[in-house]
């Protein structure tokens, strides 16, 4: 898959090489057949190169023009929403609590992704992360490692903990990213996130509801 995705890049580099190349000795008035002009315009195609690249790393590649025969994978760059489903179970009551809100927020660029998982009651960020893509086997993953840190209050019931998320990428009809976890403390669960918005929200909307765990405390 990714020799592929190399072929395509190094003629796409060629094709805009050679463009620059006769286009430049077309307005010069040069003749490429001479070793001198041909020779000399190899400063002016490798600026002109450099700047495509530079263009297509910070922008060109979100535009879906180059998604799939370019670029593997999404754009996952924002914030999503949705829950988490875990199998913890409340020491006090030995039920699992319902489902409990959070945010996914991504900030992705061409060579790197990280991401901040967020609830009422915690926030777990990204320190390893990755693609995994293969259209033959119908194969669109996101994988990251992180660590979780619970607010301070909450330690007698919820310590630091490091953990692992798998999701698939789900782009057609909505845009979803649907996975499990699971941490050092050995609880595991699922996730279901839809997208919410370009911008990298700080806080969870309103309108998700409160952490269940919390709120049965705020009850108390």
């Amino acid at each position: 898959m990714r020799t592929v995705k190399l072929k395509s890049s190094l003629y796409l580099l060629v094709g805009i090489s050679a463009v620059a190349w006769l286009s430049l000795a077309y307005f010069g008035g040069l003749n490429l057949s001479k070793v001198k002009d041909f020779l000399g315009l190899v400063p002016k195609v490798v600026s002109i190169d450099l700047l495509v690249i530079a263009v297509f790393v910070k922008w060109g590649w979100k535009l879906k023009i180059f998604r799939g025969w370019l670029v593997p994978f999404p754009n996952l760059n924002g914030s999503w929403v949705g829950f988490i489903y875990s199998d913890w179970k409340n020491p006090e009551t030995g039920e699992k609590p319902p489902r409990i809100p959070v945010m996914l927020t991504v900030n992705q660029s061409f060579f790197h992704i990280s991401s901040m998982m967020r609830t009422s009651e915690m926030a777990s960020s990204s320190y390893s992360e990755g693609f995994l893509i293969d259209p033959d086997r119908h194969i669109k993953n996101v994988a990251y490692s992180y660590t979780s840190k619970p607010r301070l209050s909450l330690n007698e019931r919820s310590i630091p903990h490091d953990g692992t998320a798998v999701f698939q990428i789900i782009e057609k009809p909505k845009q979803k990213l649907v996975g499990r976890y699971w941490t050092e403390r050995l609880t595991k669960g699922e996730i279901v996130l839809e997208y919410h918005s370009k911008e990298l929200l700080e806080e969870l909307p309103v309108d998700l509801g409160e952490h269940p765990v919390t709120e049965d405390e705020n009850r108390r």
